[in-house]
């Protein structure tokens, strides 16, 4: 019997947020809140136009669902009437933070997780001309893990400035569909020479079969090409690694079975985000406890988060106490 809420929300960054596609200055979001007298559920999704999904139609599709959720949907009966995708992730969290408080039973919990422990995030440098992405590099020097966007354009100049300036720092590249294969030949040697660690999809989506064919010394990691389950059939071959992320999943629900199924299917398994808010990132720590690389730094990119947000240490996230979900 729960009333459903929808909000569009903006979020200035602290800086531009640069990738291949282009860039941008602020985050729109939509939230979706569930209300049965005082149990409130919240989620967070983060519509994204590389999957045709804009907020005002995210939204519609959110407040569509009402009638449903007054009669009582449930988190497994909406994997069934909604695609995977942003708007059915805002709701399926919201689902799960609404039990939560229903039940007063934290999510991990209601999911059969052991309790969640602090993980360890990337932080991501925006691409930029290689002096620049030098002096963001020098200015996150003591970070742990830095993933670097790159173009297509100039990326071996980028690599090697940020590794000159951050000589310990662990390196991920994350070319989102830019590369041709050519090019991938051309630099991964000098790659390997730099310590990078993981390529994010080097090839456009749905043309990546040259992957099967080229030599992999670093681990090539699929986020464009992955969507949930059904698309692990298809990957087979041509990567080592699934960046799962709650925005193409559709929720915590199927983002945990993508995990599940990735790991059966051979895959390693990366936790992914797009810029949202600690609410975003809440459900997808989740996911994160056994990953192989962590990238939700979502909130340390925003010029300001929800209040109360994740408990930041550095690079290190851990739940708060109360208040923003689960």
């Amino acid at each position: 019997m729960a009333e459903l809420g929808v909000q569009i929300e903006t979020f200035p960054l602290r800086h531009h947020f640069t990738i291949s596609r282009g860039r941008k200055t602020e985050t729109v979001v939509v939230l979706a809140t569930l209300r049965d007298g005082e149990i409130v559920g919240r989620g967070e999704c983060c519509p994204n136009t590389r999957y045709d999904e804009t907020p005002e139609d995210v939204a519609a599709d959110i407040r569509a669902m009402a009638p449903a959720l007054r009669d009582g949907l449930t988190r497994d009966a909406l994997q069934d009437v909604m695609p995977p995708g942003a708007a059915r992730n805002a709701l399926d969290c919201a689902l799960w933070d609404f039990e939560a408080h229903a039940f007063g039973v934290p999510a991990w919990a209601l999911a059969g997780l052991n309790e969640p422990f602090l993980v360890e995030t990337a932080f991501t440098l925006s691409a930029d001309d290689p002096a620049e992405m030098a002096a963001a590099a020098a200015a996150n020097a003591t970070r742990p893990l830095l993933k670097l966007k790159l173009t297509g354009t100039n990326d071996l100049d980028r690599v090697s400035a940020v590794r000159a300036i951050a000589p310990e720092t662990r390196l991920i590249v994350d070319a989102n569909e830019a590369w041709s294969a050519t090019a991938y030949e051309a630099m991964v040697p000098t790659f390997v020479k730099l310590g990078v660690e993981l390529i994010e999809q080097p090839f456009p989506a749905g043309d990546d079969d040259a992957l099967g064919d080229l030599a992999r010394p670093i681990p090539v990691c699929a986020d464009e090409a992955f969507r949930d389950c059904d698309s692990l059939a298809g990957l087979a071959g041509k990567y080592d690694l699934v960046n799962i992320k709650l925005d193409k999943t559709g929720g915590l629900t199927a983002a945990l079975q993508a995990a599940r199924g990735a790991r059966a299917a051979g895959f390693g398994v990366m936790v992914g985000c797009m810029v949202g808010t600690s609410l975003a990132m809440a459900p997808a720590l989740l996911v994160a406890q056994a990953a192989a690389f962590v990238d939700l730094d979502g909130p340390l990119l925003l010029a300001r988060d929800r209040t109360p947000g994740l408990v930041v240490d550095g690079s290190r996230l851990s739940l708060p106490c109360s208040g923003l979900w689960g």
